[in-house]
């Protein structure tokens, strides 16, 4: 077991990029590698705070002794939570992480099971075949803003914890239950209606009501959702949009619908 206890220890600093610990670390830049080790890369400051602050089970931290003066209140709260803290040069670390210039402190954090829930939601989002982490993270950010209840991933979508996803979410990504499922066809037991967006829609999703149990199904960025994913919505609305404009951007869309049933539910 290893402690930070004295940060301006050089000696214990470790300085080449070829230790084992750069190595772990380096090796979890790759999706099938978090998903063999059950863990997966927490990168910067805010993210490790927000962990801390749901006491997620962090398995080792990386940190320069630049980082520990700066954050001492957050290196005594690792130093309580995390069994293994280690010291590197900002070299070392800038080689452990996917960033261009880390801010001094990364983390792995054990991959937890993702819990299977009731059939009882208020205000969900199931997401099918979703791509890019941005968005995914972007989705996840304004879907814990809003309240939402869940958020559904098919599983041949971007990993829930890749990197960018985690970074995008602004530090959201521990406040929100998220499940992974084989087909939307499994939201069929849900107490809730099941919303669908297609411009072919003869109903606004304004004047749809969005007060009772909801779940939105989004769909792949370029593709949209399948027909299957269609056929098992209860419900079609569209987007309004000006003529020439093809389609919104998944994560915009998803905001759009999210605020518009937070603001039918406001009272």
């Amino acid at each position: 077991m290893y402690k930070v206890l004295n940060v301006l220890d050089s000696a214990a600093t470790i300085i080449s990029t070829k230790n084992p610990l750069a190595k772990q670390f380096r090796k979890l830049h790759q999706a099938k590698e978090r998903r063999r080790q059950h863990v997966f890369l927490l990168e910067g400051t805010h993210l490790v705070q927000e962990a801390c602050a749901v006491e997620y089970p962090l398995i080792q931290v990386a940190v320069t002794q630049a980082w520990c003066r700066s954050h001492s209140e957050l290196l005594g709260q690792l130093q309580r939570l995390v069994p293994d803290i280690r010291l590197v040069s900002p070299e070392v670390l800038s080689s452990m992480g996917t960033t261009v210039s880390p801010d001094g402190i990364l983390a792995i954090a054990r991959r937890l099971a993702l819990p299977v829930g009731s059939n009882s939601v208020s205000l969900g989002v199931a997401l099918e075949q979703l791509q890019n982490p941005g968005n995914l993270g972007t989705v996840i950010r304004t879907a814990a803003a809003v309240g939402c209840d869940r958020i559904w991933l098919t599983a041949n979508s971007v990993d829930i914890d890749h990197p960018k996803v985690l970074r995008a979410t602004a530090g959201q990504w521990f406040r929100l239950p998220m499940q992974t499922l084989s087909t939307l066809e499994d939201l069929k037991s849900l107490d809730a209606q099941l919303v669908a967006t297609t411009p072919t829609a003869s109903v606004d999703y304004w004047d749809l009501d969005l007060r009772q149990p909801t779940v939105f199904l989004m769909g792949n960025e370029g593709a949209g959702l399948s027909q299957q994913a269609m056929e098992l919505a209860t419900h079609q609305v569209k987007i309004p949009q000006a003529a020439e404009v093809e389609s919104l951007n998944i994560a915009i869309a998803t905001a759009v619908l999210l605020y518009e049933a937070k603001r039918q539910r406001r009272d």
